[in-house]
């Protein structure tokens, strides 16, 4: 297959926290978000003068996931070699891949896309326990893209292939683990427009699998890094629960002892090729 037309594929590490921004509206420029996590520790994302980048620049990061995992599947059947962390797509790929139309302003939002990525880093805090019992705290930093370059013709500007270069830690998490932290994600995952439509999906794969899961209303308000007021969240989540378009998954809402509750229940099964063989 080309590298627009694998199984997209997802870090199962980072799929319940935004490590970017849900809207278009606001750039986030300069800006930092914190997510806490259960162990104490924290995933502080931090953006540059172009602002931070958005759940739709994200698709990028995506089919390099994709493309590394679709990479690693046929080198274990020895049908390749192993990748290495930089891949090289058409620029057309990359508007295939993200069910993006193949026109000329389509090309330039392609390398503003790349431009945020590299500029937004995801800072992971974590403790722990050293060997001798005595608590850790253990920090790693890196971009979402390690470096890009773009081939543009002079005349007029349309940007024809580029070059991207992943972070050490997503090819840790798909190349070199024993078991690649990967998840397929649905393909109608692309159509959907609300970024908390698509980070609520993202949540639901990674939480609720081919299951269930609850998770109240306040912590997908905190996990999403949004900006607006928790009543105006929660509204969003409501349309989201009426409209009921997530891919696979039912929502609805339940009464919890500290607030509303959102229910996410799997309703069907993922159109997967034959030969995706990386992750469930």
């Amino acid at each position: 297959p080309g590298v627009w037309d694998v199984a997209a594929k997802d870090n199962r590490g980072i799929m319940d926290v935004a490590v970017f921004r849900l809207s278009k509206k606001y750039p986030r420029a300069n800006s930092v978000m914190t997510h806490n996590l259960p162990d104490g520790g924290h995933v502080r994302v931090a953006s540059g003068p172009d602002g931070m980048a958005s759940i739709w620049d994200y698709d990028i990061v995506l089919m390099g996931v994709s493309h590394l995992t679709e990479a690693m599947n046929r080198y274990r059947a020895g049908l390749g070699e192993k990748p290495g962390r930089s891949f090289r797509p058409h620029v057309s790929e990359i508007l295939k891949f993200c069910r993006q139309s193949d026109g000329g302003r389509q090309y330039e939002a392609v390398e503003a896309a790349l431009r945020r990525l590299k500029q937004t880093t995801v800072e992971i805090v974590r403790r722990q326990r050293g060997k001798d019992g005595r608590p850790l705290r253990v920090t790693e930093g890196a971009g979402l893209i390690n470096d890009y370059k773009a081939v543009s013709h002079e005349d007029s500007g349309r940007v024809t292939s580029v070059e991207i270069e992943l972070p050490k830690w997503l090819y840790a998490a798909v190349v070199e683990a024993e078991h690649p932290e990967v998840l397929t994600m649905h393909p109608n995952y692309f159509l959907m427009t609300p970024g908390l439509g698509r980070f609520v999906y993202r949540l639901a794969r990674v939480a609720a699998g081919k299951g269930e899961a609850r998770w109240s209303f306040r912590l997908i308000h905190e996990r999403s890094g949004s900006p607006d007021a928790f009543k105006k969240s929660s509204a969003g989540i409501r349309e989201l629960i009426k409209a009921n378009e997530l891919p696979e998954y039912d929502l609805a809402e339940e009464p919890g002892q500290d607030g509303p509750i959102l229910v996410m229940r799997f309703r069907g099964s993922f159109p997967t090729p034959s030969t995706d063989t990386a992750g469930p």
